[in-house]
């Protein structure tokens, strides 16, 4: 009770601007911290969901699912009373790595970091809620899911800030790597974040990849500076930052070593100072390009610190920073723990972004960063663009190049492993082994026909993957012609249809397939299709192009010889009216189309065999 008593003391203070006495700020900043625990049963009519708010917990909740709430205080914010990015990453990091460890049982540590967007500020006497569960385990890592929103205790509104994810691994005795025990998702939305997380996982490894090859494409770009009215180019030397910090026992864990919350609090400390002695002002975070963590540091060891400018954009700013440690004061050598690469903005009174200075990069190295910092921005708006999107904001046709190429990918896998994992499929029709169903969702209606197949999944994998063999059984296709062969994993067709359009003119697409094999045991064979667009292959005068939203197979072994194969389609809403007066009509097509495809399978499996 004594403690509540100070903690409506202090937030009367804060709304009134009253000086809180320094007293009553260190009790309530070192003994009022938020709490971390997990979720109980809820009773009936013991949670009222709010729009934008966390989930209610419910009895059936993930068991690593844990959530902490923070009350913001003056010691949490910056100046503007707001609470500080720095802070908000050491809450997000402790919870997440709870939630790590509740699953592997042991100590864990931060690997890496998604991008994170920041879409609100957080004021002083606001509550943070953080909810993070483990999306699934691989072999010594899992990806950790994390939720931020904040509170306003007075009007009750919820707010998202944020959603991240996390990598963490599990580690043993002396640092050893441990084999983590699978996770078995129980919800909708758990089996669809279980699902998506493979691909995640596939976009962190080739992050790297993506950059070197936008880099290799592009002309250098730092022989002219763009001009801008009433500015001039900053040196990028003059916002350079540098600092040192000593890891203490307060900063680290029970193994001794640094908190990764903790060192990406300090990042962001100096990479705000690198912002501000460009703009002359107080700069707002805004998003934090994906990171890794490339060791570990300890207790007794000194960070240092580095941050700059590389970039300055019309309204907003690139900074890069770098964590170096070393263990006394005289060595000479450093070891790397992480770099990372933050986004800034400079707001107006309104919230507008202000246009800001040029950076004039340094010879070398410095017209390096300035370069790979455009290439960043690219990356970082296509992949917010393709990735973060709900499906019903992005269009049915994404332009495709090479800045792109990977996030097109996933989207496409993730799209189609969404629409499998989705709950209430119907039975709409069984004839024979082939059964279809539907599922009613907003403005799509999707349909799902599956039947078992004696053929190994693997190759009718590589049989259903290859688009130029699709006329052999589908009657609706007429050619796929391969135009673009992006990687072993993705290919671009352009696929004439049968099918004459209301123009009578036959239909035309130009299709992104994207293959996966299971990455565990039990995930099923992916064949992905979406529409692009491409430059080399315009719409033409002869065809009426056409667009697929969703579209593809799913193929789970059922025994060596033996595999269920299930075709997907999210119909887009111009196909609405037709399916609607035609599922009678549409049933038989699906169920003989299938049939077609099953004997094509059977047919070619001995081929197949012969030639691999």
């Amino acid at each position: 009770m004594l403690s509540f008593f100070w903690l409506r003391c202090l937030l009367k203070m804060v709304k009134e601007n009253i000086v809180v006495p320094e007293e009553i700020l260190s009790f309530c900043c070192n003994g009022l911290q938020g709490s971390t625990s997990p979720l109980r049963a809820q009773e009936p009519g013991e949670w009222e969901e709010v729009p934008g708010a966390m989930a209610s917990p419910s009895p059936a909740c993930n068991p690593t699912e844990v959530q902490m709430s923070q009350l913001v205080l003056p010691c949490h914010t910056n100046h503007r009373g707001e609470l500080s990015t720095g802070q908000l990453l050491k809450w997000i990091d402790t919870t997440a790595c709870l939630s790590a460890e509740r699953h592997a049982g042991c100590p864990c540590v931060t690997a890496s970091m998604d991008d994170i967007y920041f879409e609100h500020t957080i004021s002083v006497g606001q509550v943070v809620n953080i909810k993070a569960k483990v999306n699934r385990a691989f072999n010594s890592s899992m990806e950790v899911g994390i939720q931020v929103s904040y509170e306003d205790l007075c009007s009750g509104k919820h707010c998202s800030i944020c959603k991240a994810y996390a990598t963490f691994v599990a580690q043993g005795p002396s640092g050893s790597k441990v084999k983590l025990k699978p996770l078995t998702p129980q919800t909708e939305e758990e089996k669809i974040e279980y699902s998506i997380a493979a691909e995640r996982r596939r976009m962190r490894l080739v992050h790297k990849d993506t950059l070197k090859d936008l880099l290799s494409r592009s002309p250098c770009e730092t022989g002219t500076l763009e001009t801008r009215v009433g500015s001039a180019a900053v040196p990028a030397e003059k916002t350079r930052v540098e600092s040192v910090e000593l890891v203490l026992p307060p900063h680290a864990n029970h193994q001794g070593n640094t908190f990764g919350g903790q060192i990406m609090a300090w990042m962001e400390n100096v990479a705000t100072i690198a912002a501000s002695r460009l703009c002359h002002a107080h700069p707002t975070l805004r998003a934090i390009e994906m990171f890794h963590f490339r060791g570990p540091s300890q207790v007794g060891d000194r960070l240092v610190l580095k941050a700059i400018v590389n970039n300055a954009f019309k309204n907003s700013m690139e900074v890069g920073v770098c964590a170096e440690a070393y263990g006394q004061e005289m060595s000479i050598s450093r070891r790397h723990i992480n770099s990372a690469f933050m986004t800034f903005v400079v707001l107006d009174q309104e919230g507008r972004p202000c246009t800001l200075p040029m950076v004039a990069p340094e010879p070398g190295d410095g017209e390096r960063r300035y370069r790979e910092a455009s290439a960043r921005k690219k990356i970082r708006l296509d992949r917010k663009y393709v990735v973060s999107c709900k499906q019903t904001e992005v269009p049915l046709s994404v332009p495709w190049d090479q800045s792109n190429k990977v996030y097109l990918s996933y989207n496409n896998v993730s799209a189609l492993k969404t629409l499998v994992a989705k709950a209430n499929w119907a039975l709409a029709s069984e004839k024979g082994k082939v059964r279809m169903y539907t599922l009613e969702e907003d403005k799509f209606l999707s349909f799902r026909i599956e039947m078992s197949v004696h053929i190994a999944a693997g190759q009718a994998f590589s049989l259903l993957s290859d688009l130029r063999r699709r006329h052999e059984w589908d009657r609706h296709y007429a050619s796929a012609e391969l135009v673009q062969q992006v990687d072993d994993d993705d290919m671009i067709y352009h696929v004439v249809s049968q099918k004459l359009s209301s123009e009578n003119k036959p239909q035309d697409f130009v299709i992104l397939a994207s293959r996966r094999k299971p990455c565990s045991k039990g995930d099923p064979y992916v064949v992905a299709f979406r529409s692009v667009t491409l430059p080399t292959h315009p719409a033409s005068a002869g065809f009426t192009r056409g667009e697929t939203l969703c579209s593809g197979f799913c193929i789970w072994p059922e025994s060596e010889e033996t595999s269920k194969v299930a075709y997907y389609n999210q119909a887009t809403p111009g196909y609405l009216n037709y399916v609607t007066t035609n599922v009678a009509g549409l049933s038989s097509d699906f169920c003989a189309t299938f049939k077609a495809c099953e004997k094509f399978l059977l047919k070619n499996k001995e081929d197949l065999i012969v030639r691999l």
